[in-house]
């Protein structure tokens, strides 16, 4: 594991633990500006490197006596805007632990104007890569070393790119805080520590402030979903609010994440396999710290209310039970018909909490259903608003973010689905088109729907094979999309 220092700089580095890292675009150039390269530093490189490079490969590696040199060629299959976050993201994966400094010479702009738009976006992407490339998840490991490195951004553009940098560097911090949350094991994160971690990041950070609504707490404001989902375990359930003000505030914005710690799905028990994944069920509650976080360190002008519905949905005596009723935090009441469909019961009452104060943006992200990931797999997560204008914002913005979004319908004709004979609704809607009936009914308990969006991240959330900096571990979805959305909200 490398722990990255980055720095931008005019002038590479050399040294004999070094390595410069080049850019060259699929192109009729590329063998000349490799000539060029390899004249400039006097490489050695044969004929089998050079036919190979100009051919299929995308990695080219040589030296002389004092350095290292690699050149990355992208291709047009590449042609979007994850290409240099998951470029450089597979170098540093594969980079050697003897690697003591790395020159990343910067790519122009203009090379690349017909997909990144904003330079800015274009440098965040890559700088991102490197941390994602460092990245690793091995705190439990016996042996586990943590090497030193320091990365040049070698550029033309020092004042520019250092801002880039900075800002960088602040969503990132955002991203891993996520990433760290739901990697760790439900022995360590659990209702209880989750907010002693909240606690711990967020007090004294300006404008913002934390409450976390104990067991008691929630009893007098009878938030009865969070009680009853929680009611099984031995760690009581929590509700953590982090509120951030600004004082040239332009929006006021809720923001609530899913937060249970660990679903072994309740009586109604997941089957046994993978179910070590659902340590990540908390990867909704975990996005929205880490965007909060985002959203205080780059001082957003918004004024943003989260809620964190945090809850263990185990088995025991006092676990609730399929066929149970279940009064909300809204006074609607809820038939029990699954307890394995416990995020959207959590959900409620946090929403119906939020929304009461009005704002402007409503978003909520869970890992809700396996329905979104059955229908979209792990390359993108299901969104579902009325509010067109809010759906191609968030759309976009997970486009440029490369945490992609997919509208799915919010029809009225699927109430139907979640009807209950003994309360105001039952808390799962039959086999089909499950994600949306999950959707509908966070939508009863949404005090104003016209700018709420909801977005299930079950599929990406998860560790998966889609990219380079989300296969091993869990990938902190959702964090980057919403900094950048809100970032871009007036």
């Amino acid at each position: 594991m490398f722990d990255p220092e980055i720095i931008v700089t005019r002038e590479p580095e050399f040294d004999t633990k070094g390595m410069t890292v080049s850019w060259m675009r699929e192109g009729d150039t590329l063998e000349a500006e490799l000539d060029k390269l390899i004249a400039e530093h006097k490489l050695i490189v044969t004929p089998l490197q050079r036919q190979a490079f100009v051919g299929k490969s995308k990695h080219l590696y040589c030296s002389n006596d004092e350095h290292h040199f690699s050149i990355l060629k992208l291709t047009s299959k590449e042609k979007n805007t994850d290409f240099f976050r998951e470029r450089t993201t597979k170098f540093f994966n594969e980079l050697n632990n003897n690697v003591t400094t790395v020159n990343l010479v910067l790519p122009c702009h203009k090379d690349y104007e017909d997909i990144f738009t904003d330079p800015d976006a274009l440098y965040q992407s890559l700088i991102e890569g490197i941390y994602f490339g460092c990245y690793r998840f091995n705190r439990y490991l016996s042996k586990s070393e943590v090497s030193p490195l320091k990365v040049n951004l070698v550029t033309t553009s020092v004042e520019s790119t250092e801002k880039i940098l900075d800002k960088t560097n602040k969503v990132i911090a955002g991203v891993m805080l996520a990433r760290e949350l739901a990697n760790e094991p439900a022995n360590v994160i659990n209702p209880v520590t989750f907010s002693e971690k909240i606690l711990e990041v967020f007090t004294g950070l300006p404008d913002c402030t934390v409450e976390i609504f104990d067991e008691t707490k929630l009893k007098e404001l009878k938030m009865g979903g969070i009680l009853a989902v929680g009611g099984g375990s031995a760690t009581p359930p929590r509700l953590a609010v982090i509120r951030y003000s600004h004082p040239e505030a332009v929006k006021s914005v809720a923001l609530v994440g899913k937060g249970v710690t660990f679903d072994s799905g309740g009586i109604s028990i997941k089957p046994a396999q993978n179910m070590g994944w659902m340590k990540a069920d908390m990867s909704g509650a975990a996005a929205v710290t880490g965007a909060m976080l985002n959203i205080v360190d780059l001082r957003l002008p918004l004024n943003v209310v989260a809620a964190l519905p945090l809850a263990e949905n185990m088995l025991s005596g006092t676990s609730y039970r399929p066929g149970d009723i279940v009064t909300t935090y809204s006074g609607k009441t809820v038939e029990v018909d699954n307890t394995d469909a416990e995020g959207r019961i959590v959900l409620a009452d946090a929403l119906w909490y939020v929304t009461g104060e009005s704002p402007d943006v409503i978003l909520d992200l869970a890992t809700l259903t396996g329905a979104a990931a059955v229908a979209l797999g792990d390359l993108a997560a299901a969104v579902f608003t009325h509010n067109d204008e809010l759906a191609s914002s968030l759309i976009a913005s997970g486009e440029l973010t490369r945490e992609r979004l997919w509208r799915m319908p919010l029809w009225d004709e699927y109430n139907k689905h979640i009807k209950s004979d003994v309360a105001d609704v039952k808390n799962t809607g039959g086999r089909y088109g499950g994600a949306i009936t999950a959707a509908k009914f966070l939508e009863r308990f949404v005090q104003n729907s016209d700018n709420w969006a909801h977005i299930d991240i079950a599929g990406p959330a998860i560790a998966n094979g889609s990219t380079s900096y989300t296969k091993t571990w869990m990938t902190g979805f959702g964090v980057r999309l919403l900094t950048n959305y809100l970032g871009e909200l007036k």
